[in-house]
């Protein structure tokens, strides 16, 4: 599916500033629409929005439809009555420009708790009836995901496999049991979706009437401890006691002598034909409501996915298994019409995972950072794009451009000075241009390349499990004067 030629900022919403921790759905992301709008942009493209669990990260939540309490912006309950103002005078002292999740995740936690009190007792009949309209249309997923949160707190926290049998097997008497005890706790998080919900569809609506569109991201594969793998156990590759057969990941390549090792838990494609895929389209339609487009992560899986036997510690012993990805999607476009999908085709992509992804038309990615270190055959170089794809200067995985270029090899250095004309003084802005002017018809950069900032700004470092995810933006990065330079980038590239 074609989209209108422009281009974009790839920024998550925790990476927005303010006062709370993190970047919410609040003030500042309507200001971040209208800096994108001054700018002359045309896409705002997020990661997950999903409720994360250990980790931290938007590709590992605890549902594949919840959304995230952490981004809820607490001004907005103030204003509603739900909380005090007293309740966020007293704020920790959170830094400004990283989130320290540490910290922020129980004083937030306390907080919305705080809110679902006031909600009780002085929410007005227009409000009650808005949230019992919510939770009767999305309780086909909210329902399962209210339920395992309040058994996981009800757990310590601990992952479904350790729950006591009957709540880890879903026993009707022991489901029909927790609904009652935990009642208040389900109660709570019926609420934290109901908000987080009305609040994302306000600001998505400000963003469509502001001209631009809204890029979300799903990951293909699911958390094993998530509401969807307890509440669907016969849709994923278990045991009879509920363990993962074997596990996603990726087999080694020439970045890694050991592959990547998710620990995923896999699908039974079977199970999911058999369904007529009922659960993928319940999960794409959901997509197609909070976004404009949806870029899918390892599209390729789609194709075929590496299988890791489960309990290894590397990705070696992997195997590929065929996935029905040419099924799925004639599913989907039979029930949802055509996909505004981003198929993120990176790494080693074969002929059958081309044709699955050209059939369809999806655009696919090119990443310049890829484009340098061979030769002129190399398909990221930007005379080698076509109309139909995305080009990036770099994605949430990568380093940002300055400091990739910092670190590149000499011999990548000249390529890339060679294709840019320049002294590599300004390399964000140059990669930016070479960006801007490819034949791809969206170029999307992310907001830490636009402020031309070091590896101190990098998002995520795969396969480093602690340090990710924290980066923000400061008050006055998105500034009038950078709105204008964006802005002539993108009249100059017809953008």
């Amino acid at each position: 599916m074609a989209f209108p030629r422009g281009s974009g900022i790839l920024l998550h919403p925790t990476s927005l500033p303010g006062r709370y921790g993190i970047g919410s759905l609040g003030a500042e992301a309507f200001r971040f629409v209208d800096f994108l709008a001054a700018a002359g942009q045309r896409y705002w493209q997020v990661l997950p929005l999903g409720h994360t669990g250990h980790g931290d990260s938007p590709y590992a939540a605890v549902s594949a439809f919840a959304g995230n309490p952490l981004l809820i912006s607490l001004p907005d309950l103030v204003e509603e009555g739900w909380i005090s103002a007293e309740t966020l005078e007293n704020l920790p002292d959170f830094p400004l420009d990283r989130v320290d999740y540490e910290a922020l995740i129980p004083w937030k936690t306390q907080v919305l708790k705080e809110a679902y009190q006031g909600f009780k007792e002085s929410a007005s009949e227009e409000h009650r009836r808005d949230m019992a309209e919510f939770c009767a249309l999305a309780a086909h997923w909210l329902e399962d995901y209210t339920l395992f949160m309040a058994l996981k707190d009800a757990h310590d926290d601990e992952p479904w496999d350790k729950w006591e049998p009957s709540a880890r097997r879903r026993e009707p008497q022991a489901i029909a049991h927790y609904r009652k005890a935990l009642a208040e706790s389900i109660g709570y998080y019926r609420f934290v979706q109901y908000v987080f919900f009305r609040q994302f569809t306000a600001l998505k609506r400000y963003v469509n009437e502001k001209g631009l569109m809204l890029i979300g991201d799903m990951p293909i594969f699911v958390a094993y401890d998530s509401a969807d793998a307890w509440a669907n156990r016969d849709l994923f590759l278990f045991d009879r006691g509920g363990r993962p057969i074997a596990v996603a990941g990726v087999p080694p390549d020439y970045f890694s002598e050991t592959g990547q090792l998710w620990g995923n838990p896999l699908y039974r494609w079977d199970v999911m034909r058999r369904t007529g895929f009922s659960w993928w389209i319940a999960r794409m339609q959901m997509a197609l409501v909070m976004y404009d487009i949806v870029r899918i992560d390892h599209f390729r899986g789609f194709e075929a996915y590496w299988a890791i036997p489960f309990g290894d510690q590397t990705a070696v012993r992997g195997r590929w298994l065929p996935a029905p990805g040419h099924k799925l999607f004639e599913r989907l476009f039979q029930t949802l019409g055509p996909l505004p999908i981003i198929a993120e085709d990176l790494g080693v992509i074969t002929p059958k995972v081309e044709l699955l992804r050209d059939r369809f038309g999806f655009p696919g990615m090119k990443v310049l950072q890829f484009a340098f270190g061979g030769d002129e055959t190399n398909a990221y170089l930007p005379q080698r794009h076509i109309r139909n794809s995305v080009v990036y200067t770099g994605t949430h995985d990568n380093d940002t451009t300055v400091g990739w270029f910092r670190q590149a090899k000499r011999k990548e250095k000249i390529h890339v000075l060679r294709h840019t004309g320049t002294d590599g003084r300004r390399i964000a802005l140059d990669m930016m241009r070479l960006a801007m002017s490819s034949v791809a018809d969206l170029a999307v950069f992310p907001m830490q390349d636009a402020l031309e900032l070091g590896s101190e700004a990098r998002m995520n470092t795969p396969g480093v499990p602690e340090g990710n995810w924290a980066w923000r933006m400061r008050e006055n990065d998105a500034s009038a004067e950078l709105a204008l330079g964006l802005r002539g980038f993108a009249r100059e590239f017809r953008r």
